[in-house]
């Protein structure tokens, strides 16, 4: 299975984020990898969870945000994958977020492309985010998604979950392991490369990089059906010499999915990695509004995709006019 000509572009992107946040991400490798459960909160209960794929001798380990609401009936649930070099715990404001508002979500760490990354002999860093960003993680990456599904729903909590309700969701390489969840298909040497999970009915793509090694995405992407939600910000842009990635990719990937329900916000400000727990090169007034908006906006897009509140994103959209370079609901 050869992958590597869809995500080598994407690998380059990666590696610049690397040579960006290094100075801030290497001085926080050392906050705990495991913890007990850290709850209950208000409403809700979080944990982090050892798990391991022992098919494949991978570790998975998850952070799951659980909502009371479950106790008295079935809730959506939200299956997260984080960007290269982050972890189950560096998005946790959605995960509150979510949880507060009734859904269940499981952030998933993909161990071979997680903050480890940042640790051991700083002259081989950039050596380490390519393997990362290589066919192989990427293919394990959405192998943890599925494994990490599997494990909830055949677990004490999976008869508290509505399975018409579950959601796929990412943040940059999180977002391109969504889209193959989703359904993203590609042809090489005559094969289709095709990992759908068909248990994934909505889909919320983050400041997703293409997927390269073709130039017309639609024969990558118009399989993907299911209702998708796609998020970026007129300043998601990157640049090394040679090579640029910015909001015109996030578009041409929000254009060829194929799927009836799709919607694009384009915030007017705000860096690639302004969708993080941690606040890198915004201001925090830009930080704190994306992620507001991002909260507010998944969950009416939630609603709205299976009904709960049809105008959802109307009244969402109204009230974020000042903040949306873009808007489009199709």
């Amino acid at each position: 299975m050869n992958v590597a000509a869809i995500l080598r572009r994407h690998r380059w992107v990666a590696l610049l984020s690397v040579l960006l946040l290094a100075p801030v991400l290497v001085a926080s490798t050392h906050a705990p990898v495991r913890a007990a459960i850290q709850g209950p909160q208000a409403g809700y209960s979080v944990r982090d969870l050892e798990w391991t794929d022992a098919e494949r001798g991978r570790a998975v380990p998850v952070k799951l945000f659980w909502p009371d609401a479950a106790r008295t009936g079935k809730v959506p649930l939200v299956v997260f994958s984080h960007g290269i070099g982050s972890a189950r715990d560096g998005y946790t404001y959605l995960g509150h977020y979510w949880a507060r508002h009734g859904i269940a979500s499981i952030h998933v760490q993909h161990v071979g492309s997680d903050r480890a990354l940042w640790q051991g002999n700083p002259f081989t860093l950039v050596a380490r985010f390519q393997q990362a960003a290589g066919e192989v993680e990427a293919v394990a990456r959405v192998r943890d998604q599925r494994f990490a599904l599997d494990q909830l729903l055949a677990g004490e909590w999976g008869a508290h979950v509505d399975r018409a309700r579950i959601v796929a969701a990412g943040h940059s390489y999180g977002a391109n392991t969504t889209l193959m969840s989703a359904g993203a298909r590609v042809m090489r040497a005559g094969r289709a490369i095709q990992l759908r999970d068909p248990r994934i009915t909505a889909a919320i793509v983050i400041s997703a990089p293409p997927f390269y090694g073709d130039d017309d995405f639609r024969p990558i992407l118009s399989g993907i059906t299911i209702p998708t939600l796609h998020v970026t910000t007129a300043d998601d842009i990157i640049r090394i010499p040679g090579f640029g990635s910015g909001v015109d990719d996030r578009l041409k990937v929000f254009d060829a999915i194929g799927g009836a329900h799709k919607v694009l916000a384009v915030y007017r400000h705000g860096t690639h990695n302004v969708f993080t727990d941690r606040r890198y090169f915004d201001s925090r007034e830009v930080s704190e509004q994306v992620k507001q908006a991002t909260e507010t906006l998944s969950v009416a897009f939630i609603d709205g995709t299976y009904g709960a509140s049809r105008g959802a994103l109307a009244q969402w959209q109204s009230g974020h006019r000042a903040l949306l370079a873009r808007y489009e609901a199709r």
